[in-house]
């Protein structure tokens, strides 16, 4: 029943995603590619005062690729920069196995992303918006590729 759950909001954020537009008014943008799935996208983040005023997104992807980076629009939306990156990494090391039940519950709604890490081949979707954003905090100039996660 929970499966079946998880699979409803990841199918409602992949067809409606949240947060799905672009910003004239972001300060810092960063587009990301998925070369084994195809997903594309560009992440706009608006940065005041050490907070993530609003972010938002555009592109093209998988369902996962775009719940994803729903979620994340969701999740970080008002954080500070520091919380922001915080949750990243909290993110990133679940998905990528290292998880624990604290970990999941700290995750919140993000934590229906979790199932990923049974699908080797679908972390990279599930993974790259935030890539993106962090490649965007930093100021990268170059398109971030899920061919040079790790």
């Amino acid at each position: 029943m929970l499966n079946e759950l998880y699979q409803e909001i990841i199918v409602d954020h992949g067809r409606k995603p949240r947060n799905f537009a672009v910003s004239t008014q972001a300060n810092a943008i960063l587009e990301g590619f998925n070369p084994l799935c195809g997903d594309r996208l560009t992440v706009y983040i608006t940065e005041k005062n050490g907070v993530v005023d609003n972010i938002t997104f555009q592109g093209s992807g998988c369902a996962i690729s775009m719940a994803s980076a729903s979620l994340m629009t969701e999740a970080i939306k008002g954080k500070t920069i520091a919380q922001a990156k915080e949750l990243f990494q909290l993110f990133h090391q679940t998905i990528m196995g290292k998880k624990n039940t604290a970990t999941i519950e700290q995750l919140g709604k993000l934590s229906v992303l979790t199932g990923v890490t049974e699908f080797p081949s679908r972390v990279k979707c599930a993974t790259l918006a935030w890539h993106t954003f962090m490649g965007a905090l930093n100021h990268q100039q170059q398109t971030v590729s899920t061919e040079n996660e790790q």
